[in-house]
């Protein structure tokens, strides 16, 4: 019950927060009160202020509207139609039907080479297709350039830090220690480990492709920060299956990643957060497996 409605409330009252603060006028506060008031003055500083300065940023020219309006088409069934093929054939299901185990000593293994591949195709490749394919779009804008990644790597060195703590909570759980690493057996060996988080990452750098670049710089011309509440619905919904409170923290991880990505114009501090936590977390639950002995873990 306490995974449910801790992850609920959180969300919830952040967003009722977000909602109040775009109509409040602050005065001066009573002594007890100033730091809730502190804390919200940063709260609108860090997420309406940060959108405001996207949309300010957003040139919207009334003649283009037509062409924004097909470029939004364009984007949104692409993100359909990719989400829906990976479901259909990227997942190891698919996988089992084509190559049916033969009791290699890779076999599985290799199912997660189709799965990372077809996250790599659909994620970034198939995207990367549609770009090239529209007028005047360059592949380089769609927030994939390292340019000022270093600027900011404070911040996603703070988030990562914040979140540290949730994960290692996290870690003790039972639901966690059975979810991951999604490769049951990557403690059989060092290169089965290392083969493994090549994998996890590869899909993790198209994972922010797709939604922090494609779908974000897509949709930016017509919706300016809007798009990253549209991106939101389809990041959470990949995280169904999930342990509950992770899903529900794909929300506020969504919404902050979105921010950043949108304000920085580059996915990199998004790839390197998602990287170190998901290696974190593995890292986390093989804790008490055989250590590189041959056995599964789960």
């Amino acid at each position: 019950m306490v995974a449910i409605l801790v992850p609920t409330a959180i969300v919830s009252a952040a967003l009722i927060a977000i909602a109040l603060l775009t109509r409040v006028r602050w005065g001066e506060p009573a002594p007890a009160l100033r730091p809730v008031f502190a804390v919200a003055r940063l709260l609108r500083r860090i997420s309406i202020d940060q959108w405001r300065a996207i949309d300010a940023e957003t040139v919207r020219d009334p003649g283009e509207a037509g062409s924004a309006s097909l470029q939004v088409l364009v984007v949104l069934v692409t993100v359909a139609a990719s989400l829906t093929l990976q479901e259909y054939l990227g997942g190891r299901d698919h996988y089992a039907n084509v190559l049916p185990p033969d009791g290699s000593y890779y076999w599985e293994l290799r199912g997660y080479i189709w799965w990372s591949g077809w996250r790599v195709f659909g994620y970034m490749i198939l995207p990367m297709i549609v770009i090239a394919c529209l007028p005047g779009q360059r592949i380089r804008d769609y927030h994939i350039s390292p340019r000022g990644f270093v600027t900011h790597l404070w911040i996603y060195i703070a988030l990562f830090a914040a979140v540290s703590p949730l994960v290692l909570y996290a870690s003790t759980t039972y639901s966690f220690r059975q979810t991951y690493p999604f490769y049951r057996i990557a403690n059989r060996s060092f290169a089965d480990l290392a083969m493994w988080e090549g994998l996890y990452a590869a899909q993790f750098l198209a994972l922010e492709f797709f939604f922090r670049g494609f779908l974000l710089h897509g949709l930016r011309r017509a919706l300016g920060s809007n798009a990253i509440f549209v991106m939101l619905v389809p990041y959470c919904m990949i995280h169904y299956g999930k342990p509950m409170a992770e899903t529900f923290g794909a929300i506020g991880a969504g919404l902050i990643l979105g921010t950043l990505a949108m304000r920085t114009r580059s996915i990199w501090g998004g790839v390197l957060i998602h990287v170190g936590v998901a290696t974190t977390m593995d890292v986390l639950a093989l804790r008490g497996c055989p250590p590189f002995a041959g056995a599964a873990c789960h």
